[in-house]
């Protein structure tokens, strides 16, 4: 008995002889990604604590793969807040005179990748201590889109969809009519706080304007969508024109190819009649240039004849004139043959020669 009251005692006396303390429990806190997360550290001193006051705030990632973080620090009456760089610029002390008791915190700006547990540690010699804060960051519901997923006829089945595009789960679903009578259809129900809502034989009943109301545990976000149930639409009429349309387009393809291949065909057969020309055999002669070269040919002859030969020369190469270039004049066979002249070939480049005539006893006249 008396050993279990002296244990008793020295428990009481090192509890009162503790001196600083952190008055802040330890803590779950859930925040919005985007918003501010205030983090409390409220502790208390004694006359005992002499020591110089230091506050650490650590983080523990959630992924549990890196190790423990110094994101502020406090020390020598300076604040250090550029240990970690994901936080740099979004940790602040929220009390401007730390001594006072408050070492609180805020991030702002949530992040994902900001969830973990932060611990904050208070040291004043002799006193020291820590509390722990698990801060989880969720994403509110946002993005949603309401929409109709069929053919919104009578007598058809389809659906009414809700889908947010992002959001923490777990999410809750709500939906509501909002026009005529404001209720939902009793076969509907059962599907209201779903994210899809089954629609069987649909009615003009149906027809109206809807929202859905998505929530989880840091917002909430809603859409809207009006459902106008009509009556069949004429799909044999559909179906007629569609093959009409292609049957048409089918045509129209059908002369365009027929109109390229026939160009080709007139192309290639114009190529074909251009390559069989021989590029090899000279152009005619015109009749001048016949006559000249004919004329100078005669001239050079006449240049080197004598009066022995001459009469051999007018009887047959005078002869070979062509008839085109030089008409003879008629004779008659009882008259002397008159001088010819030559023609006057200035005009075809030549010069001008007298061509002997000769008399019946065979003398140049």
């Amino acid at each position: 008995m008396a050993l279990l009251l002296r244990f008793v005692l020295l428990c009481g006396v090192a509890d009162f002889t503790r001196s600083l303390s952190i008055t802040t429990p330890d803590q779950m806190i859930e925040k919005a990604k985007g918003e501010t997360a205030y983090l409390p550290c409220k502790f208390t001193l004694s006359p005992e604590d002499q020591g110089p006051l230091d506050i650490e705030w650590l983080l523990s990632p959630a992924d549990n793969q890196k190790v423990d973080q110094v994101i502020i620090l406090y020390s020598g009456d300076k604040i250090y807040d550029d240990y970690y760089q994901d936080l740099k610029g979004r940790v602040h002390f929220t009390s401007s005179d730390l001594k006072s008791g408050d070492a609180s915190i805020n991030v702002t700006n949530l992040r994902l990748s900001d969830i973990g547990t932060y611990q904050c540690k208070v040291k004043k010699a002799p006193g020291v201590g820590n509390k722990k804060i698990q801060l989880t960051v969720l994403v509110k519901p946002s993005g949603i889109k309401c929409y109709v997923d069929g053919s919104e006829e009578i007598g058809n089945d389809f659906k009414l969809k809700c889908e947010p595009k992002e959001g923490s789960l777990p999410l809750q679903y709500e939906w509501q009519k909002l026009s005529n009578s404001q209720k939902l259809p009793a076969l509907w129900l059962p599907d209201m706080n779903s994210p899809v809502i089954s629609v069987k034989n649909a009615s003009t009943e149906y027809s109206g304007t809807y929202s859905c109301t998505v929530t989880n545990r840091v917002g909430s976000d809603q859409c809207q969508l009006h459902l106008n149930v009509v009556p069949p639409s004429n799909r044999a009429g559909t179906i007629a024109g569609a093959i009409v349309g292609i049957l048409l387009a089918l045509v129209l393809i059908g002369l365009t190819v027929f109109c390229c291949r026939k160009k080709r065909r007139e192309e290639k057969y114009e190529k074909e009649v251009h390559h069989d020309i021989r590029e090899d055999v000279p152009p005619p002669k015109s009749r001048t240039s016949t006559a000249r070269s004919y004329m100078g040919s005669n001239h050079s002859s006449l240049g080197s004849m004598s009066p022995s030969n001459m009469e051999g020369y007018s009887k047959t190469q005078y002869n070979q004139v062509p008839s085109e270039d030089f008409e003879r004049a008629p004779q008659s066979p009882t008259l002397p043959p008159a001088k010819v002249a030559a023609p006057n070939l200035s005009r075809m480049g030549a010069v001008p020669v007298m061509i002997p005539a000769q008399s019946k006893d065979g003398s140049i006249v």
